[in-house]
């Protein structure tokens, strides 16, 4: 019997003589070479589909047309964020550093602590869970009053152990690192306060020396004799987390207001009316702002503004106030008596505008590369604001210049709003116990933070 090697443009030519029988088994089990039409150059177009080796019938590879390969999904990694002490002692090993205040509950701060018992010594060792509230640097102390002032502190000793090993995990993540880490490795968990507030710091000018205004929320863990013991730095690890609250459901509120003003000298009266699209925007979500002018007056208005202000409520200590435009736009609108303006104005407003502004409320962000404007507050009504360290919120101002014969008045219109951060999607725990270690690497604003310092403000 004698063979031969036939392809599918073979057939084209000698269909006629050959059986159908053979013709069916070329096209079924011969890759495809089917030639494709020129491109623009007049270069045969390659096919989408490409063959890394020819697959026979008999081989393992081969796969019918229309066959799906079966791939393993690799399942994703679990980062977790560790710390160890400087004579590594004690380390702490935490699966996130955010933990959202969802106004009727907060998220548990729950981690292991990975100790040495040849390095500890026969001490004791503690973990504490701290809200502190700074106005100044640490070593300011006019007349006996220090700025600074722990808002919340609850420190837990974990080892030697109180209780049963099994009886401290919480959550799933505690059982994964627990598996991972070994016998030294002990779980702890805190449980917040609901009256506590969320992270926030005033950005510093560039002038600034020292620790800046700021509600930080810390972790950590040391080695002692017993927990009031002054602690060693080189025993200790300390870890910066933070309070955050996410963009409530919207309720449909459609922000508005309006004046009326009557001048000396004017038989009408000027209207003006202000509203937004909606009351709460995400951070980087332009803010269309929609002004309407009646100006029945006799006088003529013009240097219209548009601004987002930023007003910072500092009042645990000072009952100081902060109002900065954070962003601003700046018309040549006139409008004569007489007349009407309707016009929709748009602003970012974006902390990279604001970089090198003083005073500007941040979010208590770990990295500064990471930071943005702070979040609108939301205080439950029975919790006391004056416990709550610093408060932010926003508004929309529209500001004009109405001149007559007898002088100029300003008159302005506010729109108060929330800029948050929109709710993320629920993430699903899986069961796979891959985990990749991620330091938790300082990072200093330069000139602000010097290198020794330990604030927890480093991340």
């Amino acid at each position: 019997m004698c063979g031969f090697i036939v392809g599918e443009e073979d057939l084209v030519h000698f269909s006629d003589r050959i059986p159908l029988h053979v013709r069916l088994w070329i096209q079924y089990y011969l890759p495809s070479r089917t030639p494709t039409a020129p491109d623009v150059t007049g270069r045969p177009i390659r096919s989408s589909r490409t063959t890394t080796t020819q697959a026979t019938a008999c081989s393992p590879r081969y796969r019918p047309e229309g066959e799906i390969s079966e791939t393993k999904t690799m399942s994703p990694k679990h980062v977790i964020f560790k710390k160890l002490s400087r004579d590594k002692s004690v380390g702490v090993y935490m699966a996130k550093r955010d933990f959202v205040d969802h106004c009727d509950s907060v998220d548990p701060v729950d981690g292991v602590v990975l100790i040495d018992p040849v390095q500890v010594k026969g001490k004791k060792v503690f973990v504490m869970l701290s809200c502190t509230f700074r106005y100044g640097r640490d070593d300011m102390d006019v007349m006996g009053v220090a700025f600074r002032r722990d808002i919340f502190l609850t420190t837990r000793q974990v080892y030697p152990e109180l209780q049963d090993k099994e009886r401290s995990v919480h959550t799933k993540m505690q059982e994964k690192l627990l598996r991972k880490l070994g016998d030294n490795a002990i779980p702890f968990f805190f449980e917040f306060p609901d009256n506590l507030p969320c992270s926030v710091c005033l950005q510093p000018a560039p002038s600034d020396v020292g620790k800046r205004c700021a509600v930080e929320f810390e972790v950590k863990a040391f080695c002692a004799e017993n927990q009031e013991e002054k602690i060693e730095k080189r025993s200790s690890v300390r870890l910066a987390i933070r309070k955050i609250q996410y963009a409530p459901e919207d309720n449909k509120t459609i922000p508005s207001s309006e004046i009326t003003c009557e001048f000396l000298m004017s038989d009408k009266p000027l209207h003006m009316q202000v509203s937004l699209e909606k009351e709460t925007y995400y951070h980087g979500e332009p803010i269309k702002v929609s002004v309407y002018i009646n100006n029945s007056s006799s006088r003529s208005l013009k240097d219209i503004t548009v601004a987002v202000e930023q007003v910072t409520n500092v009042v645990l200590y000072s009952n100081d106030k902060y109002v900065r435009a954070v962003a601003l736009e700046e018309t040549s609108d006139t409008v004569p008596s007489g007349t009407t303006l309707k016009k929709v104005h748009t602003l970012i407003p974006l902390l990279a505008a604001n970089k090198e502004r003083r005073g500007i409320a941040l979010d208590g962000k770990l990295k500064h590369e990471d930071t943005c404007l702070a979040s609108s507050s939301i205080v439950k009504e029975e919790v006391l604001k004056e416990v709550q360290g610093m408060l932010v919120s926003y508004k929309v101002v529209v500001r004009l210049n109405a001149s007559g014969m007898v002088g100029s008045s300003e008159v302005a219109v506010e729109v108060p709003f929330r800029l948050m951060h929109p709710k993320p999607d629920p993430a699903k725990e899986g069961e796979s116990d891959d985990m990749v270690f991620e330091e938790f690497k300082r990072v200093y604003l330069k000139g602000v933070i010097p290198d020794d310092d330990e604030s927890p403000t480093e991340a």
